[in-house]
């Protein structure tokens, strides 16, 4: 039957709903340890599990890390504050209600800009807020019953609420994980989907194209990874028209999903607001932030990724893959600003970034805040290719894995001390040229009946006879003087 459909006469609406956990010491409303892992229930007091006669006090950190994402995103920040008891009961939430926000979020409005296949797109966020997490219900410890890990409840969160502003399962993708480095590249969150510190849930409809009324939503849940995101979109558009085709009706619910079968299945019906009967928390005063607190946060941001990636391709000359790349998270970024700073050279700063550096992260298992090369050594390296002293190849292959083991030594000394430095002098090149000719005489025929691809094997062998000495440049030279 689904052969016969015809998906493209719908139109895709998605709105998401992103948790990220934010990188306090303490919870939101206690001095309990927020950290990730821990023995069950070891991350606990009186008030995470909400006895009687306790009282919540406001973590002022969490408050600045909302600010600081909200800022970065373009929001409009609330100024008058305050928190709500929004009621309902899971086990895993021992107090029976989750304090939130609710009609006056702290950060309203905004966009996050994403890359997609013809440019950039600003999705439309609706608002961030503040709340408390829940503990986590573990249903395979015990065969007869769930047993319930308290450590997370209380854990502060921002919920990131866009408008229904996406259409399809590649901006989602791309919104997430540029949401993602973002979180990340502010410090405020890990972005550690599989630990569960960023978390999402998708909020799906579709309508006939020209359609302005939005369809029933179903809200997709249990999303575990941003692929699993992806793969949860595209199998819930398939069901939804589907079913809508066949003569079905779509009912608002939500739905978990399988990540093994890649399918998703009902879980309750969707609860409306005024089910959660939120009330203003009244164990909490209301908070009032200052137009000089608000600028002191926005001063201390730094420079964000997108305003460096049009730097680095504006005025550096990278390409946009490569600029992404090196923006992708902040701690390669920083690395290449300071290296920027002792040698101009941003391209050749690039390409050591994502060749030789990159493959030696990847075969550690490691990212660049395990990379202990001082910049200046790097720029010292770049700089004897630069020079001409020693080619890209011999630097990469020979050089750079001893300054890995010898951070101390330099560039320069390490090329000597292995009898690497480039030989410029023509009067020992040419015999070698002549030797490689004298070896290949029908490719020299061909290359003179205008097979000129043939420059690259000449030069080739030229650097083997050389182990790598002879000055690509001048051997270059010297093979088009003498194949004329």
């Amino acid at each position: 039957m689904s052969a016969t459909i015809d998906f493209d006469k719908y139109e895709v609406v998605i709105g998401l709903e992103v948790h990220a956990q934010l990188q306090t010491e303490s919870k939101l409303f206690c001095a309990d340890s927020a950290s990730f892992g821990g023995a069950p229930n070891t991350h606990i007091s009186p008030i995470t599990l909400g006895h009687p006669g306790t009282l919540p006090f406001l973590n002022r950190k969490a408050v600045e890390y909302a600010i600081r994402l909200g800022l970065a995103c373009q929001c409009r920040i609330e100024k008058e504050n305050y928190f709500a008891r929004k009621n309902y009961f899971y086990p895993d939430l021992p107090k029976g209600y989750q304090i939130s926000q609710h009609t006056a979020p702290i950060c309203n409005g905004g966009i996050v800009t994403i890359p997609v296949q013809d440019g950039e797109r600003q999705i439309k966020l609706n608002r961030i807020h503040l709340e408390e997490d829940a503990g986590k219900s573990m249903h395979d410890q015990d065969p007869s019953f769930t047993m319930v890990d308290y450590n997370r409840a209380g854990v502060p969160l921002v919920e990131i609420v866009t408008e229904p502003d996406l259409h399809n399962s590649e901006e989602v993708y791309s919104f997430l994980t540029t949401l993602r480095r973002l979180v990340r590249w502010l410090n405020v969150c890990d972005g550690n989907m599989e630990e569960g510190s960023m978390r999402c849930d998708a909020n799906i409809s579709i309508r006939l194209k020209g359609e302005t009324r939005l369809g029933t939503k179903v809200e997709v849940k249990n999303l575990n990874s941003i692929r699993n995101v992806k793969r949860a979109v595209e199998g819930e558009i398939k069901r939804q028209i589907t079913l809508v085709e066949s003569g079905g009706t779509i009912v608002q619910e939500t739905r978990s999903f399988d990540a093994g079968n890649g399918t998703s299945f009902s879980l309750r019906s969707k609860e409306e607001a005024n089910d959660y009967r939120y009330f203003p928390e009244p164990d909490l005063a209301p908070f009032h932030l200052t137009d000089e607190y608000l600028e002191t946060l926005k001063q201390s941001l730094p420079a964000l990724p997108d305003e460096l990636i049009h730097q680095y391709v504006n005025q550096y000359g990278l390409s946009d893959y490569d600029a992404r790349v090196i923006c992708d998270d902040k701690a390669t970024a920083d690395y290449f600003e300071q290296v920027v700073k002792h040698i101009p050279k941003q391209k050749a700063i690039a390409n050591w970034l994502l060749g030789p550096i990159k493959s030696t992260l990847n075969e550690q298992g490691t990212d660049m805040t395990g990379f202990t090369l001082p910049p200046v050594t790097l720029a010292a390296l770049i700089q004897l290719v630069e020079d001409g002293k020693v080619n890209f190849s011999i630097a990469s292959s020979r050089i750079f894995p001893e300054l890995l083991q010898h951070p101390e030594e330099s560039p320069l000394n390490i090329a000597t001390r292995l009898n690497l430095l480039q030989d410029n002098n023509a009067g020992n090149i040419a015999p070698i040229i002549d030797e490689v000719l004298a070896k290949y005489p029908d490719k020299v025929a061909e290359f003179r009946k205008g097979k000129k691809g043939l420059m690259s094997l000449f030069v080739g062998e030229v650097m083997k006879l050389s182990k790598g000495k002879a000055d690509p440049k001048l051997t270059n030279q010297l093979l088009a003087e003498k194949l004329k």
